[in-house]
């Protein structure tokens, strides 16, 4: 089969590898009909997450139809039609059993390479390190998936590809970040980062209570999305000073919440934006928070943190003190993607949200160099795999 493998930072290629195989009792094989390019697969391509191999598969937004089953498989048969969510969880453990699906304890065959790193293991992740598995991924033709009971999600008749492939990861993704906003009626959230999760955590902060959300980016086109399709209030940072114009929003006390959506690979326009980039070039930092130190410096007193970005390491100079003296409430993790699927499901079926591209079509993506770049790759997965 044909799949989109990593070689180094910067190096994908879509080479042609063997079709996955049933290893345990549980799993089952998928045929994928439809996958996407998270956000997070660009810190794989720039290099910055650790113990990526050579020949790795990538993905984990991935769709499509059961092929083969385990002989341990019992909820789930040939020829369903599902999504796989990008968190593996076995369903019985701990977390498990109590919602925290993203911290399994028995997904993670090389838990002990997480240890090392974070004192835990969370769960294995499609497509994403060995640290986190040594999975392989979906942006291929076939996918093996663990624990197929627990981590395939039956779609039913009548709903494309497009409605509900991003119920594998950035839906949820931004919804759960909306969550752990704590949002109360009346609330003012302020988002920083419009990618795919920002647009749908500005879609969540509203359907939760919001009374505003304020959305934070420097693209153009993410912004115009944000504020026609969002209906958020939009900032572009590198026009104002993004603190001082919060504050002037919101008559000086600051949003009740704030988001982190921008993650480890941050931009600013300040001294300490470019202190970051250098000191990540040179390895002596792994990530560049930048959004995340003006998240907490503009939260207001007693708010709520939720950062759904993705970090993968050690971070420097980040305004703790700040969080302490504000009594600051900060709430984080990877997806626990099984939970919301069935409520998020009902959100597309009864028309709250719209996940398809179609609803995408007014927005002019390829303007921007970085989106250019995330475009370029995406056509060229594409047009080789099909």
């Amino acid at each position: 089969m044909k799949a989109v493998c990593w070689h180094g930072a910067n190096d994908v290629r879509v080479e042609t590898v063997p079709e996955p195989k049933i290893i345990n009792p549980r799993d089952a094989i998928v045929k994928i009909t439809s996958t996407a390019i998270c956000g997070s697969d660009l810190h794989l391509y720039d290099g910055f997450i650790p113990t990526m191999e050579k020949g790795d598969i990538l993905g984990h937004e991935f769709m499509g139809e059961v092929v083969e089953i385990g002989s341990a498989v019992k909820k789930i048969k040939v020829g369903d039609r599902v999504v796989v969510p990008f968190t593996i969880s076995c369903g019985n453990c701990y977390f498990c059993k109590h919602d925290y699906w993203s911290l399994c304890d028995n997904s993670n065959p090389n838990g002990w390479i997480a240890e090392k790193l974070m004192g835990y293991s969370p769960s294995g992740l499609f497509g994403y390190s060995h640290m986190l598995g040594g999975y392989a991924g979906g942006q291929a033709e076939y996918a093996r998936v663990p624990f197929a009971d627990v981590g395939l999600f039956k779609i039913p008749d009548g709903l494309t590809d497009e409605q509900v492939l991003f119920l594998t990861d950035i839906f949820p993704t931004g919804y759960m970040a909306a969550e752990n906003c704590d949002i109360k009626p009346g609330d003012i959230v302020a988002i920083w980062g419009c990618g795919p999760v920002g647009q749908f955590a500005i879609k969540s902060a509203y359907l939760l209570g919001a009374e505003r959300v304020i959305a934070i980016d420097r693209v153009p086109e993410r912004l115009q999305m944000a504020k026609e399709y969002g209906k958020a209030e939009v900032l572009n940072y590198e026009e104002v000073n993004v603190g001082e114009a919060l504050k002037e929003m919101t008559g000086g006390r600051g949003p009740d919440a704030v988001m982190d959506a921008v993650g480890m690979e941050a931009h600013g326009t300040d001294f300490m934006a470019l202190y970051d980039k250098a000191k990540q070039a040179v390895r002596l930092e792994t990530d560049r928070p930048t959004a995340l130190r003006e998240v907490l410096l503009s939260c207001r007193k007693g708010g709520h943190v939720s950062i759904p970005g993705v970090y993968g390491g050690f971070l420097d100079k980040v305004p703790m003190g700040a969080a302490m003296n504000k009594a600051l409430t900060i709430k984080t993790g990877q997806t626990h993607v099984h939970k919301y699927l069935r409520p998020l499901l009902e959100h597309v079926q009864n028309g709250k949200i719209d996940p398809s591209l179609s609803s995408l079509t007014a927005y002019p993506w390829n303007k921007h160099p970085t989106v250019t770049k995330f475009s370029s790759i995406r056509k060229t997965i594409v047009s080789k795999l099909s």
